[in-house]
């Protein structure tokens, strides 16, 4: 904890395993005073006060509600109680880093993990994060990065994340906190727990120096023309652009390439759709990624369908109502 006699503040509904792990099990129950907040609908600007109100000095939410936080004005907000600050649910991209930090002098501390496994890679306590970086991995797992053919990737090489299995006889395999099967579903357990590794279905690279980049869910990367591309990478480059408020990149089914980028986007409150908004954004992510990474497909939107507990994109959700528009 940044402060002994702090503050902590998660935000995270209570049925989902977010609350547990951000609320009780490394808090309250190790006697840290816990901030509990009751909203039906998050709102950037009702939270933001919150702060200063109650001298709440460290926090944790999805990267959706920093993505919120950084479009707001935050020079209007006292953020000085605030000591430490990370995010969990999803990747966070690199400019949501940069401005929170540049708003508040913290550096935003990334963790992957999952319902199945708790924390397995993080920025901790102590490390010096790299915007973009989930991290490394906590020493509880072993983690390691496999290629489709189950050998490891090599440094930059893009594959799965999975930990390694210690006993398969031995309850949760040997591995304390990992979970010990989908329970009544024998066919998602056998494809998940498999060849003495339990498979997350992320996907991500490693650098020369141990840290893992997210690259996205198995089902989320794009093949088109031949090129696998992840998701990711374009929704950061997108997020630089100040009117964007926040976005998904999915494939749509393309009769020459398979699949294309789309990019389904929320605009802030003071911008409007137009056709020259569309060839800007274009324009700005050919120039920021590959060209053959850029969304051909852009579709401003209200809002995006997100998980219901933990704020998360439902990518897949976005792909099943484009299904009837793009499927010829």
């Amino acid at each position: 904890n940044a402060d002994p006699n702090g503050l902590h503040f998660t935000i995270s509904d209570t049925g989902w395993g977010k609350a547990l792990w951000g609320k009780l099990y490394g808090q309250w129950m190790n006697e840290a005073a816990v901030f509990v907040y009751d909203f039906d609908r998050f709102h950037a600007d009702s939270i933001l006060p919150m702060f200063k109100k109650y001298n709440i000095t460290s926090f944790c939410a999805p990267p959706t509600m920093y993505r919120f936080f950084i479009k707001e004005d935050l020079s209007k907000y006292d953020l000085s109680s605030l000591k430490y600050a990370c995010i969990a649910g999803e990747a966070l991209n690199p400019e949501v880093f940069h401005q929170f930090y540049k708003a508040t002098g913290i550096k935003l501390m990334e963790g992957f993990g999952q319902t199945e496994t708790t924390l397995s890679i993080a920025n901790v306590v102590g490390m010096e994060p790299k915007p973009g970086s989930m991290g490394k991995p906590n020493p509880q797992y072993d983690v390691q990065v496999l290629l489709p053919d189950g050998t490891p990737a090599g440094v930059g090489e893009t594959g799965e994340i999975c930990i390694k299995l210690k006993d398969m006889n031995a309850p949760g395999y040997g591995v304390p906190g990992l979970a010990l099967c989908y329970y009544g579903d024998e066919e998602n357990t056998a494809e998940t727990w498999r060849d003495g590794f339990y498979h997350t279905g992320d996907t991500a690279w490693v650098d020369e120096d141990g840290y893992f980049w997210y690259v996205g869910r198995v089902d989320d990367v794009i093949k088109s023309s031949g090129y696998r591309i992840g998701p990711f990478e374009i929704e950061s480059v997108l997020m630089e652009l100040p009117y964007v408020l926040e976005c998904a990149v999915t494939g749509v089914p393309d009769e020459i390439r398979g699949q294309v980028v789309k990019a389904t986007i929320v605009l802030t409150k003071d911008k409007t759709p137009s056709e020259e908004l569309v060839k800007e954004i274009k324009e700005y992510v050919k120039n920021g990624t590959a060209p053959y990474k850029y969304p051909r497909v852009v579709e401003f939107v209200d809002e995006l369908p997100k998980t219901v507990g933990s704020g998360k994109i439902r990518r897949a959700a976005i792909r099943e109502m484009d299904k009837a528009k793009y499927q010829k």
